[in-house]
């Protein structure tokens, strides 16, 4: 298979081009600057991975934030970095066709294909609640599997389960790590994950041929290493102490901290505040909704999302305005105050 060097000159892309390319995804990736020549003599060298990724009990929105990416752009991606060889929701071809490529792929790539699962398997009714290609969901994630290299858990669905995993869980809807225990498993949550992440994800491991770094939990460190409180704009207002108490009050009109209306920042772990969504656009929590903790495990089973549920002690709101202006003020006047009494006794030699 081509370069992505290769393909990139296929398509036009200068080399200057590249270049800015390859810093970018580097940082991207979460990288340091001086890893760009590492990255670049691999994008030169190295050929695209085949990608398999298929769909089980889901919503689709894994794909649908994935196609939003814009650094790099999704189209970059699919036609100039991977070689997405099957997706039964982007394919222009369906049905048996696409079937048979899936199976001759597996074939030619055995045991070098990334596979890429977006929601889960159910396993009530021997998996008929979930059916793809004339079979149950369940079957068609443990063949796709069986030659892959390594899987990429799309969302918050194939992660934990996410909403189809709820209680009570009807179809007994459970994550891909619980059928799939014998290949590495790299967990990228959110409902749905950013798109800069899925990208990132994707280009860490066709680059290094690695799993990036994960936490305890299968996530990317470089992806879900702090938490959304720890990026958020809000965050000054929560250690002032100044929280909405309504969406509808002046609190929330002034933008200040929605931790008290249940927004779960604190304890949710993603890069929200500071990749955002659409180009760095926006996230949740700038659009005035409280983070209600996608990206963590059994989200949906953790309560209603517009109430404070976590036991993170709350700064009390400090003083207006007026009442620390004259505290400064009389601080200052006490300071020169004492100043000019020592700089009197230095002056007479009494100065101790």
């Amino acid at each position: 298979m081509e370069t992505f060097w290769e393909a990139f000159k296929r398509h036009g892309v200068s080399r200057r081009d590249f270049i800015k390319f390859a810093t970018t995804i580097t940082g991207m990736m979460g990288l340091a600057p001086t890893m760009v020549p590492t990255v670049v003599r691999a994008m030169e060298t190295k050929p695209r991975v085949p990608v398999i990724w298929i769909h089980g009990l889901e919503c689709t929105c894994c794909s649908e934030s994935f196609i939003r990416s814009a650094t790099p752009l999704a189209s970059d991606v699919v036609l100039s970095m991977i070689s997405l060889e099957y997706d039964d929701t982007l394919s222009a071809a369906a049905g048996e066709v696409l079937e048979e490529h899936r199976k001759k792929i597996m074939k030619e790539y055995w045991g070098n294909y990334i596979l890429a699962v977006e929601g889960n398997p159910p396993l009530g009714e021997d998996g008929m609640y979930c059916i793809v290609a004339g079979k149950p969901f369940l079957e068609h994630l443990k063949e796709s599997a069986e030659g892959a290299k390594a899987i990429i858990a799309w969302g918050s669905c194939a992660s934990w389960g996410c909403v189809q995993a709820a209680k009570p869980n009807p179809t007994t809807a459970v994550p891909v790590d619980k059928v799939i225990t014998n290949k590495p498993i790299i967990k990228v949550p959110g409902c749905p994950p950013i798109a800069e992440v899925m990208t990132g994800v994707v280009m860490y491991m066709v680059l290094f041929d690695r799993i990036p770094p994960l936490d305890s939990q299968g996530r990317p460190k470089m992806f879900y290493g702090n938490r959304i409180h720890d990026t958020c704009y809000r965050r000054a207002f929560f250690n002032a102490g100044q929280f909405v108490e309504r969406f509808d009050d002046d609190a929330a009109k002034k933008g200040w901290c929605l931790y008290k209306v249940g927004c779960r920042g604190p304890t949710t772990y993603n890069q929200c505040g500071s990749i955002r969504w659409y180009n760095g656009l926006s996230y949740p929590i700038q659009a005035g909704h409280g983070c209600i903790g996608c990206s963590e495990k059994d989200f949906w089973d953790n309560g209603p999302f517009y109430e404070r549920l976590t036991n993170i002690p709350v700064p009390k709101q400090e003083a207006d305005a007026d009442k620390v202006g004259a505290t400064i003020a009389a601080a200052a006047v006490g300071g020169a105050i004492v100043h000019g009494i020592a700089s009197k006794l230095r002056n007479s030699g009494k100065e101790e």
